[in-house]
């Protein structure tokens, strides 16, 4: 099937923006010519790709298919467009950067702060997920560069390589000073509130192994989405959970925290910076990618 690439860049800018007026501006173009150049694509396709609703637009079913194929290779043809002619170099573009929360509190802030005091032209665009759903955003071509927590599957055309170990405490609130009068055991710890991060991440199926090992059951009492939201309800006496030592160190020391000290070897983790080897990297993920493996 023959179809012209500005059919499919103008229905990029109008599944983007879900809107015909602002597309047609984008594109310097006018609404008539949108809507009629959407119209021919549905025709070609022999598929219906927009429902119009009051607030502009939204995506069929086949529309939002469509779009996850045509975002990906409209942006590496602007890309590769911008690197030919010269217009992007060592010092400007744009990065789409995956991280998990840790790996945002542990490493990439500072980090991606001192890279934009040295280069401040390169955009970044931080797309915030837990391990699995990125490492499926790399896999299908959406980011660039993943910097995600260990433990994770991957493919082979995924490379990894770390950047940072850390391990992780196991801490409560004030209440639960009583526990750190001498180490515990798993089991000892079984009847107290756990929090945790939910089912469906890495950190998860970590600790799931971790208590099956040792001969205990893991049932969170507490779920959370993300490990920002973990060391409030901790610190609110409302259960006790395993974070980043680096991160509960402040709190410890201004007696915000207590430490509990179990007498099993909590795993040591790691996070990593992963991309896909067998697609070339843009020249401002390159840049920062060489700039996280020189800085750590």
């Amino acid at each position: 099937m023959d179809i012209n690439f500005e059919y499919y860049k103008i229905f990029y800018y109008a599944a983007k923006y879900k809107n015909i007026t602002k597309a047609a501006a984008a594109l310097d173009s006018s609404q008539p010519n949108v809507t009629r150049i959407i119209k021919l694509l549905e025709s070609q396709l022999n598929c219906r790709l927009f429902i119009r609703e009051p607030r502009g637009l939204r995506l069929t079913e086949e529309g939002e298919k469509l779009y996850s194929h045509v975002e990906i290779a409209y942006k590496h043809f602007i890309n590769a467009q911008e690197e030919i002619s010269g217009q992007i170099g060592v010092d400007s573009g744009t990065i789409e950067l995956g991280a998990t929360e840790t790996a945002l509190h542990l490493l990439l802030l500072d980090a991606m702060r001192n890279f934009k005091t040295n280069y401040p032209k390169i955009r970044i665009k931080v797309h915030n997920h837990n391990t699995p759903e990125l490492i499926q955003a790399l896999n299908g071509g959406k980011i660039d560069l993943a910097v995600i927590t260990t433990p994770f599957k991957t493919v082979k055309s995924l490379q990894c390589e770390t950047l940072y170990d850390f391990r992780e405490i196991l801490v409560g609130g004030p209440q639960y000073q009583f526990l750190c009068k001498r180490k515990k055991k798993l089991q000892d710890l079984k009847n107290y509130p756990l929090i945790g991060l939910g089912r469906g991440t890495a950190t998860y199926d970590l600790y799931k192994d971790f208590f099956i090992t040792h001969d205990t059951d893991m049932e969170l009492d507490m779920e959370v989405a993300s490990s920002d939201l973990m060391l409030p309800l901790i610190q609110s006496n409302l259960g006790i959970g395993f974070v980043p030592e680096d991160l509960a160190l402040p709190l410890l020391q201004k007696q915000l925290l207590v430490q509990i000290r179990i007498h099993e070897t909590i795993p040591l983790r790691s996070i990593q910076i992963v991309f896909d080897k067998e697609q070339r990297k843009s020249t401002a993920a390159n840049t920062f990618y060489r700039y996280l493996k020189t800085d750590n």
